[in-house]
């Protein structure tokens, strides 16, 4: 079968199309007849040699939208059966951006039943990130929080999560996104060229790396939450200050499918992109200014 998978590091043009063996699912384990897998920028930092793991073969995509082929023993779902899911991993020698995938029967969820495939496969690690980011910030309805890059694809789901929990949300983001973020929740919009109030926010969940600024924005004794460990800045004033480590979660990520079957989350796709075409992928992803995600599709 034909996978995306880099062996060098660099930019778009060290993704290569592999001919490698069709996963076989053990215990616990289903194989994925994968329809489509989102682009996302975990995927950018693994070519680029983020995380390592020079000379190796490694498997790009995270992201899965498909059907149950064929599973191994002690799993409930069955051939055929319509799934997302979440293949995480910095150095994993196969990812969604395949043909077939192999995934752990608890990383995977039923897929919402209001969307398709290619919109199926953009919810999975925004959507989880969010949720998981949320948590991590345990702040109660009607508490303020503050998102950071709040039209990218974590950002605009932790936006529409945190209004569904009931928090006082402020988006801060490009004037350009203010009404898309105020339909999806925000109680108020901030532009990013302007100023943040010191102090104002009881937690950020902070997508865009501000750092220090969007701590700067923390009450004392708040919650500082990044999405890439090890850029957060240090704590002060008494603020709890961690950063996500996502993790597959089926359970929840079959919540967070029935939110998306409620109208609670968007799925955007920006464009799709055939697997044969995954490195002109990766250079759309590099262009920048998406408003929704790429997608990949075998």
């Amino acid at each position: 079968m034909r996978a995306a998978t880099v062996s060098r590091f660099g930019g778009p043009e060290a993704v290569e199309i592999t001919e490698v063996p069709v996963p076989a699912p053990g215990p616990e384990q289903v194989r994925i007849k994968v329809a489509a897998g989102a682009l996302n920028p975990v995927d950018a930092a693994m070519r680029a040699g983020a995380f390592g793991g020079e000379g190796e073969r490694i498997g790009l995509g995270w992201d899965v939208a498909g059907t149950v082929e064929s599973a191994g023993s002690g799993v409930r779902w069955t051939a055929g059966d319509r799934v997302i899911g979440l293949c995480t991993g910095h150095r994993t020698p196969l990812g969604t951006h395949a043909e077939y995938v192999v995934l752990d029967a608890d990383a995977i969820a039923a897929a919402p039943a209001t969307l398709d495939d290619t919109h199926a496969a953009a919810l999975p690690l925004n959507a989880l990130s969010a949720a998981q980011a949320l948590d991590m910030a345990d702040l109660k309805a009607g508490q303020s929080l503050l998102v950071t890059g709040a039209a990218g694809g974590v950002g605009a789901h932790a936006v529409e999560l945190a209004h569904h929990r009931g928090l006082k949300v402020t988006a801060l983001a490009s004037a350009r996104d203010e009404e898309f973020l105020t339909t999806r929740g925000a109680d108020h919009f901030l532009p990013r060229d302007e100023p943040l109030p010191a102090g104002a926010f009881d937690g950020v969940i902070d997508t865009a790396l501000l750092g220090v600024t969007a701590l700067a924005a923390v009450s004392d004794g708040g919650a500082y939450i990044g999405v890439w460990p090890g850029q957060e800045p240090a704590p002060e004033r008494g603020i709890r200050v961690d950063a996500l480590d996502v993790r597959a979660d089926g359970a929840q990520l079959g919540e967070l499918s029935q939110l998306a079957d409620q109208g609670v989350l968007l799925a955007r796709v920006s464009e799709t992109f055939p697997l044969a075409d995954a490195a002109a992928a990766h250079a759309r992803l590099a262009e920048g200014g998406l408003r929704g995600r790429l997608v990949i599709a075998p």
